[in-house]
């Protein structure tokens, strides 16, 4: 299985709004793609800002390219992003999973 790491940050008064955002469009188009395993979204206030780290989970890399196009190391915007992120992060990172031990899904 391999880990798909992107990080991006809003503003503070901007984090509830932008995980639904995140929630709505990537996570929703990553969980309608075959091999997909799941994701979760992560989020840390930081003073008057907000990041996010959003860890998706598949199967092999050529799932990965059907959700984020060929160029697989580069990160997967929407449009809906635009109002709420500070900056365009470059790349995203992948990672092998060598151990899980989640046993239930977290709930929102």
């Amino acid at each position: 299985m391999i880990a798909r790491a992107w990080s991006g940050r809003t503003k503070k008064e901007h984090a509830e709004a932008y995980a639904q955002v995140v929630l709505d469009t990537g996570i929703a188009g990553m969980t309608q793609t075959p091999g997909n395993r799941g994701a979760w979204v992560l989020r840390r206030v930081d003073g008057e800002e907000a990041e996010f780290l959003v860890v998706s989970f598949w199967d092999l890399l050529e799932n990965i390219k059907a959700f984020a196009g060929a160029e697989v190391d580069r990160a997967k915007y929407y449009p809906q992003d635009d109002p709420y992120l500070l900056e365009r992060a470059k790349k995203v990172v992948h990672y092998d999973v060598v151990h899980s031990s989640m046993t239930e899904p977290c709930k929102r």
